[in-house]
């Protein structure tokens, strides 16, 4: 899939928040997705629905099928490093996981734009209960963003960065933290379990979006 690659790399200004500030990690993580990948998933599936004759069931499993992919082959690459990769792998499949929620979303003939997207996104990821709850700590994430870096002088909390991004991520990369760290073996256990963990978030946005289609 070429250009792929350059999709899971995350943005420079992001990887500052989440350092910065590892208790907010998906909500910044979050709000920049709604910017870069709601224009995206739109543009992407004007284009598909301009080419092909495919129900709005068939474009989310097509997305959640490139989405897998991306994930696995992200994790592949990143578990070369062990224990130096483990962060970087966590936030990247983060960042490939919300791409695949707004173009699974905008499948289904939601608007990508909306600013409830992100929210259900959180909400997805079991991290709110309800979208309001999700929306609402994202209006309030912005506010706390100068203390936050003044916070940083010290320097960023890889271990919180590395919790929060993990349950971001999905329950089963909490538990294969620990794999993670062994350089090698965490190859095979990065591409597997991402690719799970991205196909899991994409069933559960599609029986969202979709009604249980």
């Amino acid at each position: 899939m070429a250009g792929d690659a350059s999709l899971r790399e995350i943005p420079a200004g992001l990887w500052d928040r989440l350092r910065a500030d590892p208790s907010r990690a998906p909500e910044y993580l979050a709000l920049e997705a709604a910017e870069r990948h709601g224009p995206a998933a739109a543009a992407w599936v004007a284009e598909k629905r301009s080419r092909l004759a495919a129900s709005p069931h068939d474009l989310a499993l097509m997305a959640k099928k490139r989405h897998a992919s991306m994930a696995r082959l992200g994790g592949a690459v990143t578990g070369v490093g062990g224990f130096i990769t483990v962060v970087p792998d966590l936030a990247a499949t983060a960042w490939i996981q919300s791409r695949c929620v707004f173009f699974i979303a905008a499948s289904y003939g939601f608007d990508p734009l909306d600013p409830m997207r992100p929210a259900e996104l959180l909400v997805l990821q079991d991290l709110y209960p309800d979208p309001s709850a999700a929306r609402a700590a994202l209006d309030g994430t912005g506010t706390k963003m100068t203390e936050a870096m003044v916070g940083a002088r010290m320097g960023p909390s890889e271990d919180a960065l590395t919790k929060r991004l993990a349950r971001m991520v999905g329950k089963r990369a909490v538990r294969r933290v620990g794999a993670r760290l062994v350089p090698g073996f965490a190859i095979a256990v990065n591409a597997i379990g991402n690719e799970r963990d991205t196909r899991a978030l994409a069933d559960r946005a599609i029986a969202f979006y979709g009604g249980g289609s």
